[in-house]
């Protein structure tokens, strides 16, 4: 009987320690994979926002650019044809880098400083005199500045320290 109950005992505890590290290995394994999977879509957010910023600034020079040709009285049609396409092409490409944040992000204050920058720039080309062309580009700075901020601040989780104003004055 003590061999049988011997036997018994050293057969649960196998059981048990086995069940026990299976289910420990289980819980490791999904917290590894869910980290992974946090630490990749963190890095796709932050590419995402990186890539919008870069697009921003892209579009905000060949916006200036486009907006200096048509001042120059020597511009051909050919050259301002051409600095609009590229222009366009540009804005494309934010548009595009903009629908990634949106996807990546959820975050709709992001999507909307994202989209207040965008339209900041897309208001170069609209630039009246030189006085106008460098508020326009300012406004859209500032407004790249708030995105950046705030992109930031979700990308490391914590929220940012100050918001910048977006409005036309300095007040």
């Amino acid at each position: 009987m003590n061999a049988w109950l011997t036997s018994l005992i050293a057969v649960a505890g196998t059981l048990l320690g086995s069940t026990s590290t299976f289910l420990f290995q289980r819980l490791n394994t999904a917290r590894a994979e869910r980290f992974t999977r946090e630490e990749r879509l963190r890095q796709d957010r932050t590419e995402a926002c990186a890539d919008f910023a870069g697009a921003i600034t892209g579009l905000r020079r060949g916006a200036v650019s486009l907006w200096l040709l048509r001042q120059r009285a020597t511009a051909t049609d050919e050259d301002v044809r051409a600095a609009f396409t590229e222009s366009d092409v540009l804005g494309a490409a934010a548009d595009h880098a903009r629908f990634q944040v949106a996807l990546l992000t959820g975050d709709p204050e992001l999507v909307a400083l994202a989209d207040v920058a965008f339209e900041h720039c897309a208001a170069i080309r609209e630039a009246a005199d030189h006085a106008g062309l460098a508020g326009h580009e300012e406004r859209c700075q500032r407004a790249l500045d708030a995105f950046i901020d705030a992109a930031g601040a979700q990308v490391r989780g914590v929220r940012p320290a100050r918001r910048r104003s977006l409005g036309g004055s300095n007040a």
